[in-house]
Formats: structure tokens, C-alpha cells, sequence
């Protein structure tokens, strides 16, 4: 949460500070005396409210209402909506603001607080629950006639915090639902629980299993994936433990623990998601892997892969989130700078040869392949592909999945491709010599290849190529390109703030063998709403491209130099890594920390 929470005992405070405010439920007509006397607004908005409104009442809370009346300060011009009333009657009431941050509330303790009736009732939502007192948002700051009721119930301190009354009728549902849904579910799963790896290998020998189909356990799933396409999730991981089972998004790179559930509701789920996947629901004993296509709460077709790893308190399920539009993004949404753009897109529509991505695992080789691959896959080309697995269902290419239990691999998968008259071929990854072999003849019989590897930079994948016992003359003849890449968090632009501790003169220590030209406008994180507090929001791509010209060809010989072959690219117009990042941070997108973790110092 974004504010220390202050005791309820500050509340009678607070009235008795401004002598015009009843205690008891706030009325839109005393808000707009309110906001009158604090100078926020005029007489003649005042009128044109209570024309508006007439004698009515209405079942709204008074700021959603005010919030919707189209007033705006006097001072700016600013609209007055429902958060700006929020945040000025937090001010008024002497109680912190909160907004409500989901992925930081124990969804699992706050029906311990209260009932949903009660929290509806009160308009308040339990969003804390410590040892020895409770943090509670509420929307009506001044009825505080049921603190000494819930502290006498928990016995535990309350302390109150103001927040949107959207927010909290909002989350009191999702998060009274959810808890009633998991209750439910785990009293349907009371008579198993799975704890060990033998107790796992005995269930599926007696295909003894919770009821995936039970409606507690399908709204826990449903609110779990759109749970995740709010929260810009990349992968859900179901992690199960010896006490309890952990829920934990990737955002941004970085996991983020959700919440926790019984071992028996975190089995039900992860049957319940098998189904749906068509993986073998009874098979926990080895590793499955498996797809579901979906849609997000705006409606947009969301493709999840699925893989399963039995794990020593049971079944571990990782779920990657695909979204249509990270495989269609520009260069320039992808982070490429105007001088590796020019050269990737040279290099991309050269009419054969070998192009290759590198990068740790989860670095955006797929996404920058897919990317490319899309512009290129234009009716008079065929595209084909062969991946372990297929990341994402593109309708532009032929895809073939690696299937080795029918020896279906690589190297046999590229075989059969080159019967298949392709124009452009993909290779998930080249993992030994025979798909090395594969690739290369696929590229001298005129054709164009994409493939990974799991090197640091991009020099380094010669060397890869030939640990793996292709001999130089044949990297020569087929190898165009190698685009090595990281990702790095991007500052959130709604509360990034200069940071003057970062000069050009630092960058330049950082960079050692390179110098920074021109401005330099250095930022860093703050942390709002926005990005939860954390300072970041999005992730951009760090690119090293080398490009392989007739000068860096030179080199490649059976004794060929590591570091004479990087000097030359670097003469070619290769840009290293940690260069493209010191860019970034002088351009205010990332900070230097995010830089220096994420690439590796370059070698000469």
C-alpha cells in the first residue's frame, strides 16, 4: 500500500477539527458546501449541481455522484472526478489516502473481518490484517460508529484509511466472491490432501482426484486468469507447499506472490486447467505440457501455454500469457534504436542465409522473432516453422511442433521443412550438431534462416557454433547475422523523476572503452498508482547486432580470436549491449541499476 494507515482513533479528531462536518454518512448537498468553503468551487457550480440533482436522492455514494456533476477547480480548471474528491475528503477527513493495490491485500483474511453484507453495508473493506491491528479503507470517513464493534469482534486495533468508493465496491466483491469460491472449494477437496511426492504417485495409481468441475473450483480459475490480464501478468505460476499452495504473477520481469490456498483447492485448479487444456489429468508423475486460447476482460482472443513439473508437495503448473499484439510491434516499440533498426532490416530481407537470436531465457528472442517474422510472411512467401514448443498460434505461418516421443525433432522436423518448398524458415533453437548441420544446408540451397541461441552476446554465438562442431568455413558461407538481446524495465512515465546523480561522466566509467555523445536526461523511479509503487511499468529491448561483412569473415579461421573478431564488429558498426542500455538511461527510459543487472561488461 502507498500510506502508513492511521488509527480510527484519529477519526473523532478529525471531525472535531472542522466543526461544520457531522459525524454520520456523507450527503452530496453538505460535500458541496464543503467544497465551497474550501474554495474549490463557485456559487453559480453549486446552483447548477443542485438544479441538476433536484430533490432526489439517488443509491450512489455522494462523490461517485459529485464525481459524474462535471465540476472542476477553480484554481486550474481541472475536472473535480471521483478521484480528485477522494483525495480532497481524505485531506479534510485527516486520514491517508490509499489506493487499493489488489496483488498487496490477503484476499484470504478479509472475510475473517467481516462479512460482504457488513463491509456493503458500512462501505468499507478490510485491505490489512496484522498481528495486533487492522487496516480498513473506507469511503465514509466520518460514520465510524462500527470501529469499536470490528475491534471488539478481532480484537485487534482498527485503523482507517480513505479510499475511492469505486475501488472498494469494486474489490469488496472480487474479493468476498473469491474467498467464498475457495471455502467452497475446499470443502469439496476436505477428503484429500496432497502433501508428498509418494502420496502424489499413489493418487494417480488410484485415479482418486478432486472434482474439477466444482463451481467453487471454476470461479477460482476464471477470477485467477482475469486476475492476471489485469495486472499485465506474462506467466501465473501455481506453486504447490508443504502448508499451502502459492499463487505468484510475473509482472515486468519480476514475481509477485497473489495469494495462497490449500493444497487440495491448488490440485483442483490445476485439474481443472488441465481439462481445459486437454493435457492427461490423471498423469501427475511426469512433466505435460499443453495450450488454452481465452479472452481478456476486453474481449481480445489471449492464447496460454501450459506445462506441468511434479514437484516434491505436488504438481507444479506454469501458465506464459501470449498477447496478439506483442508479435506485431514496430522496431521501435520494440526498443530498437534507429541505427539497429536500418541494419536489422537490411539484414532480414537478404535472400538466404542464417540469422540467428541470442539471449538468456525469457530475454524476447520470441517476441522480436515473431515480430519479424509477421512483416515478412506476405502472400508471395511461405513461412514455416518448427518449435518446442509452438510459443503462439500465428495464422501467416506453417508451424510444426517438436514431438519427440515420435522422433520428431529439430533436425528431422528442418529435414522434412526442406521438402515443403519453403522461402523462410524458423528453428526454435539449435541445440546440437545435426540441426546445426540441417540449418546450414537449409541456408546454402537458398533459403533464409531464423533460429536461437543461448549465448551472452553476439560474438559469442561464432564460438557456440563451433563448440558445437561446425567448422568456421561453413559459419563463413551461411551466417549473415546475430542479434543478441535483454530486457530491461522501463521507468513509469506517470512518476519517474530527474535523477541528477547520474552524469554523462558516470555512463562513460560504466561504458569504459565507449564514450557518450550528446544529452544526457537521466531518471528514476518513484513509484505511484500506476506501477505499484514500484517506479517501473513496461519492459524495452536491448539490442547488440553484429553484422557479418566481409572484414569480420576475415577472421573466422580454425584459430580464430574472440576478441580480434569483436573489434572488427565494433569497426562494422556493432553496438554492445551495456552501450544501447547507457542510451536508454540517457534518454530517461530505464535507470542505470537496471542496466548494469541486466547485460554483460564488454570484453575485448
Amino acid at each position: 500500500m502507498n500510506s502508513k494507515p492511521h488509527s480510527s482513533r484519529s477519526a473523532p479528531q478529525a471531525v472535531a477539527a472542522a466543526p461544520v462536518q457531522p459525524a454520520g454518512r456523507l450527503e452530496w448537498r453538505s460535500l458541496l458546501r464543503w467544497l465551497l468553503e474550501d474554495g474549490l468551487i463557485d456559487e453559480p457550480q453549486v446552483q447548477r449541481t443542485e438544479q441538476r440533482f433536484g430533490a432526489g436522492d439517488s443509491s450512489l455514494h455522494p462523490l461517485v455522484r459529485l464525481g459524474h456533476a462535471g465540476l472542476s477547480r477553480l484554481s486550474n480548471g481541472k475536472s473535480l472526478d471521483v478521484d480528485a474528491l477522494t483525495e480532497w475528503l481524505a485531506s479534510r477527513a485527516k486520514l491517508p489516502l490509499l489506493r487499493i493495490d489488489p496483488l498487496k491485500v490477503d484476499v484470504g483474511r478479509v472475510a475473517d473481518i467481516m462479512s460482504i453484507g457488513y463491509a456493503e453495508a458500512k462501505r468499507c473493506l478490510p485491505v490489512q490484517v496484522g498481528l495486533t491491528e487492522v487496516t480498513i479503507a473506507t469511503s465514509e470517513p466520518f460514520d465510524t460508529s462500527w470501529v469499536a464493534q470490528i475491534e471488539s469482534h478481532t480484537r485487534k486495533t482498527i485503523k482507517l484509511v480513505v479510499a475511492s468508493p469505486i475501488e472498494i465496491s469494486r474489490f469488496t466483491t472480487e474479493f468476498f466472491t473469491l474467498a467464498r469460491s475457495v471455502r467452497a472449494a475446499t470443502k469439496t477437496g476436505e477428503v484429500s490432501q496432497v502433501t508428498s511426492f509418494e502420496q502424489l504417485v499413489e493418487l494417480g495409481r488410484s485415479n482418486k482426484q478432486l472434482d474439477a468441475n466444482d463451481q467453487g473450483v471454476v470461479q477460482v480459475v476464471d477470477w485467477l486468469w482475469q486476475y492476471a490480464f489485469d495486472q499485465r501478468a506474462s506467466d501465473i505460476h501455481l506453486e504447490p507447499r508443504r502448508e499451502m499452495g502459492v499463487i505468484r504473477f510475473r509482472i515486468d520481469g519480476v514475481l509477485h506472490t497473489v495469494y495462497q490456498l490449500p493444497p487440495s483447492v491448488m490440485q483442483a485448479m490445476t485439474s481443472r486447467i488441465k481439462l481445459l487444456g486437454r493435457m492427461d489429468v490423471v498423469e501427475r508423475r511426469r512433466p505435460l505440457d499443453g495450450r488454452i486460447k481465452t479472452r481478456n476482460p476486453a474481449g481480445d482472443e489471449v492464447e496460454m501455454r501450459l506445462s506441468t513439473l511434479p514437484t516434491a508437495f505436488g504438481e507444479k503448473m506454469v501458465m506464459r500469457i501470449f498477447d496478439p499484439d506483442t508479435t506485431v510491434k514496430d522496431l521501435d516499440q520494440l526498443g530498437f534504436s534507429s541505427h539497429d533498426a536500418e541494419r536489422w532490416n537490411k539484414l532480414v530481407t537478404q535472400a538466404h542465409g542464417i540469422i540467428l537470436v541470442t539471449g538468456p531465457t525469457g530475454s524476447g528472442k520470441t517476441t522480436t522473432l515473431y515480430s519479424t517474422l509477421k512483416r515478412l510472411a506476405t502472400d508471395e512467401v511461405n513461412v514455416c516453422t518448427i518449435e518446442d514448443p509452438i510459443e503462439m498460434i500465428e495464422p501467416a505461418f506453417n508451424q510444426t511442433q517438436v514431438q519427440s516421443a515420435l522422433e520428431l525433432g529439430f533436425a528431422e522436423g528442418l529435414r522434412a521443412l526442406m521438402r515443403q518448398d519453403p522461402d523462410i524458415i524458423m528453428v526454435g533453437e539449435i541445440r546440437d550438431l545435426e540441426t546445426a548441420e540441417m540449418a546450414i544446408q537449409a541456408a546454402l540451397t537458398g533459403h533464409l534462416v531464423f533460429s536461437t541461441l543461448h549465448t551472452n552476446d553476439a560474438v559469442s554465438a561464432v564460438a557456440r557454433l563451433t563448440d558445437l562442431g561446425v567448422p568456421p568455413y561453413l559459419i563463413n558461407a551461411t551466417v549473415i547475422g546475430v542479434l543478441a538481446q535483454r530486457l530491461v524495465r522501463t521507468l513509469c512515465v506517470h512518476c519517474k523523476a530527474p535523477d541528477p546523480t547520474v552524469t554523462r561522466d558516470s555512463l562513460n566509467e560504466m561504458l569504459k572503452h565507449w564514450r557518450m555523445n550528446g544529452g544526457v536526461k537521466p531518471y528514476k523511479p518513484v513509484g505511484c498508482l500506476e506501477c505499484r509503487n514500484t517506479g517501473f511499468r513496461g519492459r524495452a529491448g536491448l539490442y547488440e547486432l553484429l553484422s557479418m561483412s566481409e572484414a569480420v569473415k576475415s577472421h573466422l579461421h580454425p584459430r580464430f580470436d574472440n576478441s580480434a573478431l569483436r573489434r572488427q564488429a565494433v569497426q562494422d558498426g556493432l553496438r554492445p549491449l551495456r552501450l544501447a542500455g547507457a542510451m536508454k538511461v540517457a534518454e530517461g527510459v530505464t535507470t542505470l541499476e537496471e542496466v548494469l543487472r541486466s547485460t554483460p561488461q564488454w570484453e575485448t
